[in-house]
């Protein structure tokens, strides 16, 4: 049994729900958003807020059930709240910077690469070399995020490259004499 779908997903004040069939629309002070649930699960409004159940008693509908109950709470949390994910890039000449809504990042190349992000997600540049990307959608910013890290990730003899505040590089050593 899942521990996490067994919970329903308590509706936030100030967020309007509501189910469709297998949809679930919310809709909050950020902005509106929706998930439709896979057909292995039913969704229902209760008492306590939105309950996840799954059909049937196999692998694949229990396997569904949690994701699609979390999947649920993110898109509450997203009109509420919002998700962020903050970028470091560290290399010497690695900088980036807003030009309109377009990011332009220098990251050793022979060229500067820009990054139109996609419609819903807000970029900023506070320092040269640190990036925060938000919006609603937890999906999308950290795809936006991973995007921006794929153009030059680290590499595990200096550390240099793109990447996610606080994540830890493990270090090689390099070559010996």
């Amino acid at each position: 049994m899942s521990r996490i779908g067994k919970k329903p997903v308590p509706i936030p004040s100030g967020v309007e729900a509501k189910i469709n069939g297998q949809t679930v629309q919310a809709k909050g002070p950020k902005g509106q958003l929706e998930f439709v649930v896979n057909e292995l699960c039913l969704v229902k409004m209760g008492d306590d807020g939105v309950e996840v159940t799954p059909v049937n008693k196999t692998k694949e509908a229990r396997s569904q059930w949690g994701m699609s109950r979390t999947q649920v709470a993110n898109i509450f949390e997203g009109v509420t709240q919002g998700f962020k994910k903050n970028l470091e890039l560290v290399g010497v000449g690695y900088r980036a910077q807003m030009k309109g809504k377009t990011l332009v990042l220098a990251l050793g190349y022979s060229h500067d690469i820009e990054f139109e992000p996609p419609q819903g997600i807000e970029i900023k540049v506070g320092k040269p070399t640190e990036i925060e990307i938000s919006g609603i959608d937890k999906q999308v910013v950290g795809e936006v995020a991973a995007k921006i890290r794929s153009f030059r990730p680290p590499e595990p003899y200096k550390g240099k490259g793109v990447k996610y505040a606080g994540e830890y590089i493990f270090r090689k050593e390099g070559k010996k004499k």
